[in-house]
């Protein structure tokens, strides 16, 4: 089985002494569709964060796409990054640009060719079922359109590892429940997704694997 991530006994503190994860031990694999549940300072935004290298174990120990995050170089953190895509709950796009743009200004970042950067972003709007909103303003986008564009985005550079920060949050059910359709459509080609979220109904709804935080523990996983 193919680990994309082990925590070990992942304990992290902050200063003061603040807990914020506390023996994790658990692990993702490829292709796997996750919820990452709990209340406000669970610890969610810290086990984000550990994955994509903002932040270091204080005790533990934790391997990420093969890197061992304990002693990850600064040299290193590009590289990482460049395989793992982040999707955020206010979209964080560039308004004034269209869906094209906002895609090829994340690709440029990979140093694709411009033949190459074409190619990929009409395949990624067919995967977000975007390619009648290419030529768009991003402001003239809906809120699930917005969403759809940075989720096509975070995969632009074909992540091995996509982390949703509250994704649905500013969107109605119905909405949300396309988003999450979305996602597991992207881990069913092969990207591990994990997904944080407040929305237990839709937790519900979904059948997925499920690691529920309480004051940095891991409860159900």
């Amino acid at each position: 089985m193919t680990y994309v991530a082990n925590f070990t006994n992942v304990t992290k503190r902050y200063p003061r002494g603040i807990l914020a994860l506390s023996r994790v031990t658990l692990q993702l694999t490829k292709g796997e569709f996750t919820f990452l549940t709990g209340p406000s300072g669970a610890g969610k935004t810290t086990f984000l964060r550990l994955l994509f290298g903002e932040e270091h174990p204080t005790d533990g120990e934790l391997a990420v796409l093969g890197y061992d995050m304990n002693h990850l170089k600064s040299r290193q953190l590009p590289r990482l990054r460049r395989r793992i895509g982040v999707v955020f709950q206010d979209f964080r796009l560039l308004s004034q640009r269209t869906t094209v743009e906002n895609l090829d200004i994340a690709l440029r970042i990979c140093r694709l060719s411009k033949e190459e950067r074409i190619r990929r972003i009409k395949a990624i709007l067919r995967i977000v079922e975007l390619e009648g909103r290419a030529d768009s303003f991003a402001e003239e986008l809906s809120g699930g359109e917005q969403q759809r564009v940075a989720i096509a985005r975070a995969i632009s550079g074909d992540p091995e590892l996509l982390l949703a920060d509250e994704p649905t949050g500013n969107l109605d059910p119905d909405l949300s429940q396309r988003i999450m359709e979305l996602l597991r459509k992207i881990a069913s080609r092969g990207t591990t997704v994990i997904v944080a979220t407040h929305d237990y109904a839709m937790v519900k709804r979904i059948e997925a694997r499920t690691i529920h935080l309480e004051a940095g523990e891991v409860l159900v996983k």
